[in-house]
């Protein structure tokens, strides 16, 4: 059986532990290899020789970083195909989709490519008299990543390659629900020219989490995941004195406006809903229809119905397995809550099967309607191929709908009436708005926004506000004496003269 090895202080190497956990493939259920729980001497290891090496790191010239990652970046690109196969057989997802995840990462390692403006401080001269000011922005120290098992590729991508750019060493904790793919990034890492020791991959679960939040060597933790998870990341770390970026759960509404284009509305349902079995954190999971649109829910039926999931090479299949049998039991039972609460079932994807894959963690497409906002089916993340609909007589109450869950990851109308749109966009509590775009999540130049109980934290994710959190700004006052001058009275007041 494979073990899956760790990468500490620059060398792949295979865990001394006695604990592991297995790694099953979501369309079988069969054990395809094994995941170490790191021992304390190894975790002490990955911490210790981090912080060695960002002594040397953080003085590397930023130009040198930045060609790290554009060799990085090409990398990537020339092993697309093999990355995105990989974390097709241990996720499940289907290759058109395993290769988006992929690419989503290397378009974050492009952007930290370009990280020497990124990090450009400010001056102003003479703010007093022959007294200039000017800001650096310098690394952090050692930070750390916490990844979910949903995006293998692109997470990971998010983190290390921005934190690592602006001149810090890094320690991924990857889901040990599907490592592999993290594996190959950090192998490809090294080969980019990364110094030995920046990067350490550590696996395990909660123990060896904790060991990351509590440890004072630890500056930074960005964590991707639940929202119980996600809180504890945050409410841990903080008191610990880390910077912590917690992304948590989402709801997401899609605001459908009679006026919008039907097949188009359709489309962007379906697609959102149940692509990735539902397993995003972006993915759309209710649909408001206002007005005269509920009148298009048959043919959302009718579309979804034509939906089937299947293996990762399966051309004619549209989603995957859901990641464990676990997962899928909750999906389920939550379908059956909605039910029995009162909300029409349309489509019942429970007890869906996958010719020649008896075994594998298959949920169909799910469709409720007539769903309202006291019901477990609104109120939870499910996290599975389920979309609900719901009702609302005009935009204004399709906004307070809104505005009112508790999350604020994503949300998107399909309209063409830009008046409409404005007053959505200006209106909603929501962090990542699409305008006829149903999955608004921003490409690595803006950052990843998410609001209220989706996200915990200061500085989001990607972008200049990763910059921002994984630096911290020193500012400079300086005043140089000429020869010719003369000493002056000892000043008592704090200004500047």
């Amino acid at each position: 059986m494979k073990k899956i090895p760790q990468y500490l202080a620059g060398e792949f190497v295979q865990s001394q532990t006695q604990n592991w956990i297995d790694l099953t493939n979501p369309a079988t259920n069969e054990v395809i290899a094994k995941v170490p729980c790191a021992t304390p001497e190894e975790m002490r290891l990955a911490i210790d020789k981090a912080g060695e090496m960002f002594q040397s790191w953080k003085e590397t010239p930023v130009s040198e970083r930045a060609r790290v990652m554009l060799r990085y970046q090409a990398l990537l690109k020339e092993h697309h195909d093999e990355i995105a196969e990989i974390l097709s057989q241990e996720t499940g997802k289907t290759f058109d989709d395993a290769k988006g995840d992929v690419w989503r990462g290397i378009e974050v390692v492009e952007h930290a490519a370009n990280v020497a403006s990124m990090m450009m401080g400010e001056t102003v001269e003479n703010v007093a008299r022959e007294v200039d000011t000017h800001s650096w922005i310098q690394p952090l120290g050692v930070c750390a990543g916490i990844t979910p098992f949903n995006f293998p590729a692109m997470i990971p991508l998010w983190m290390f390659p921005m934190a690592i750019a602006c001149g810090n060493t890094f320690i991924l904790k990857p889901s040990e629900q599907d490592p592999m793919t993290p594996m190959r990034l950090a192998e490809l890492f090294e080969q980019a020219g990364a110094p030995k020791g920046v990067l350490q991959v550590v696996h395990g679960g909660k123990e060896q989490v904790d060991v990351l939040l509590t440890d004072p060597a630890v500056k930074a933790i960005s964590f991707v995941g639940s929202v119980p998870v996600g809180r504890y990341i945050y409410e841990t770390g903080t008191s610990h004195m880390k910077r912590v970026q917690s992304f948590a759960g989402a709801k997401n509404h899609m605001v459908i406006m009679p006026d919008a284009d039907k097949q188009q509305v359709i489309n962007a349902l379906v697609g959102a809903s149940v692509g990735a079995a539902g397993q995003r954190c972006m993915a759309i999971s209710v649909a408001v229809f206002v007005g005269a649109a509920q009148e298009w829910i048959p043919e959302l039926k009718d579309a979804m119905a034509k939906v089937r999931p299947g293996a990762w090479n399966d051309s004619g299949a549209s989603y995957g397995p859901v990641i464990s049998p676990k997962a899928k039991e909750r999906v389920e039972a939550l379908i059956a809550t909605g039910e029995a609460q009162g909300a029409t079932l349309l489509l019942d994807g429970r007890n869906c099967t996958v010719d020649g894959l008896p075994d594998g963690n298959w949920v169909g497409p799910t469709l409720f309607s007539n769903v309202t906002a006291d019901m477990d089916v609104y109120k939870e993340e499910i996290f599975g191929p389920v979309l609900t609909c719901m009702n609302a007589d005009d935009l204004g109450e399709a906004i307070k709908l809104i505005n009112e869950s508790p999350y604020g990851n994503g949300t998107s109308i399909f309209t063409n009436h830009g008046g409409a749109a404005r007053r959505f966009q200006h209106e909603i509590e929501v962090g990542q708005v699409g305008i006829n775009v149903p999955i608004p999540v921003p490409l690595p130049f803006f950052s990843f926004t998410g609001w209220k109980g989706s996200f915990y934290g200061d500085q989001h994710a990607y972008g200049k506000q990763a910059v921002r959190f994984y630096t911290e700004t020193k500012t400079v006052t300086s005043r140089w004496f000429s020869s010719e001058a003369t000493s002056s009275e000892a000043n008592f007041s704090i200004q500047l003269r």
